[in-house]
């Protein structure tokens, strides 16, 4: 029995790829190479700009991203001062460059005040160079942390997207993963999105919670769509370490491929395109403008603890912490850094050739599939004879193979979380497997 039938045995959620290689993968780099040596061979015409904001009003019990709640005010404003610190060591190091996207994510970016949030955007525009009125720019939000004001200061700055995470409508499904959230005030601030007119509204959902069934599932999708939300992102739920769930005494499911196959065919049948397992994208969007970004070529310059960096060789970041005292003294040491100290890259992952070519393929198969000429043209070899295990897909009815391009068929896509750590390479593997949960 090959590996990939082994796991096809099990469940299909083994982890959720959205970067390659994963930042548990990251170890310290000895000796740190600096900024500009990291950077002096990338193609800097079309890089993706996201800055990173750690705080949080309250952690859910699924999550595991770096982030710390309830910060004091003085936390959040040394925190920014050496966010501005860091994005001129930084775009000194950059020079002439040239932006493609714009983010803004966490934590919950809108725990800031309004100050706050102009202070991320004037980084991005007056220090970094990257104009959010003409470029798409994306920022997340959640129901507690939005109101009139920020929303104005938001539209103001240029943002065309904003994502919300409401994970269900029902208050008892949210409340089982430890997230007090009330519906009048979720639907509140939904509609203070649209009225907005922001073009785009991206609602975030997730199936697979404790009582969580179909009907409530489809309940919670019908209840998204009253608000026509251009984007939906349905996530299954992962329990992780040292997170609230992970710590509950408990077997955890498995009801998730059933209500993702449910939630993808009642989506379906509402005119909303699948783009990915997670992402669906509704007819009236707006077609996606802007500069061209292709994530398994372009690179991606992070600004703030937690962010990653992607350069074609180095991904880097700070330190990854999920224990609410490893976040916050992670998070402690990066606000006391001088300008200076940025300019060293000491923790990540350098790719050689191998991992650079088996990176653009997992990102590409399991977003618009491997197209083999765009493979051919930027390595000179043929992808399926680099990596003839994806043949194994073929023969299992994950992926269907044209002239033009290798793609996952409903089957694989379904499968997403399966595939992309089955295709990571030993090394990584092991990396990971070695990684110490803090």
């Amino acid at each position: 029995m090959t590996r990939l039938e082994t796991m096809l045995g099990g469940s299909p959620y083994v982890a959720y790829l959205y970067g390659y290689p994963h930042k548990t993968a990251y170890r310290p780099l000895s000796p740190a190479p600096s900024l500009e040596s990291v950077w002096a061979r990338e193609r800097r015409e079309a890089l993706f700009l996201y800055l990173h904001i750690p705080f949080c009003e309250m952690r859910c019990g699924f999550c595991n991203l770096f982030t710390a709640a309830g910060p004091r005010e003085d936390v959040v404003q040394g925190y920014l001062q050496a966010l501005t610190r860091e994005a001129r060591r930084v775009k000194e190091a950059l020079g002439p460059t040239t932006f493609a996207r714009i983010a803004v994510g966490g934590g919950t970016p809108t725990l800031l005040d309004v100050a706050g949030l102009h202070t991320v955007f004037d980084l991005a525009e007056q220090v970094m160079g990257a104009d959010p009125h003409r470029l798409p720019v994306s920022v997340e939000v959640s129901p507690e942390t939005v109101d009139a004001a920020k929303v104005a200061a938001l539209r103001s700055r240029g943002v065309d997207r904003v994502s919300i995470g409401v994970q269900s409508f029902l208050e008892s499904e949210v409340a089982s993963v430890k997230r007090p959230q009330k519906t009048a005030q979720v639907e509140s601030t939904l509609d203070l999105l649209r009225s907005a007119g922001f073009p785009t509204l991206n609602i975030d959902l997730i199936y697979g919670m404790e009582a969580q069934t179909e009907e409530t599932w489809l309940a919670s999708l019908r209840a998204a769509l009253r608000f026509a939300p251009e984007e939906l992102y349905l996530y299954p739920l992962y329990v992780r370490p040292l997170t609230f769930l992970g710590k509950k005494a408990r077997a955890w499911d498995d009801q998730r491929l059933a209500l993702y196959r449910a939630g993808r065919d009642f989506l379906r049948s509402e005119g909303y395109t699948q783009v990915s397992m997670r992402m669906f994208r509704a007819r009236h969007a707006p077609a996606v403008d802007g500069p061209v970004y292709r994530c398994q070529e372009d690179g991606m310059v992070g600004l703030g603890c937690g962010a990653r960096s992607y350069t074609e060789r180095v991904h880097y970041s700070s330190e990854y912490a999920v224990g609410s005292r490893e976040v916050r003294s992670i998070i402690a040491s990066y606000s006391e850094r001088t300008e200076a100290s940025f300019g060293e890259v000491g923790y990540g992952f350098v790719l050689d050739e191998a991992e650079q070519r088996r990176r653009h393929m997992i990102l590409s198969l399991l977003a618009e599939g491997v197209e083999l000429a765009a493979y051919r043209q930027r390595f000179g070899t043929e992808a399926l004879a680099d990596f003839p295990e994806l043949a194994e897909l073929e023969t299992h009815g994950l992926a269907r193979r044209t002239p033009e391009a290798l793609r996952l068929t409903d089957a694989g896509v379904e499968r997403s979380d399966l595939i992309g750590p089955w295709l990571h390479s030993e090394p990584v593997r092991a990396l990971m497997e070695g990684y110490s949960w803090r």
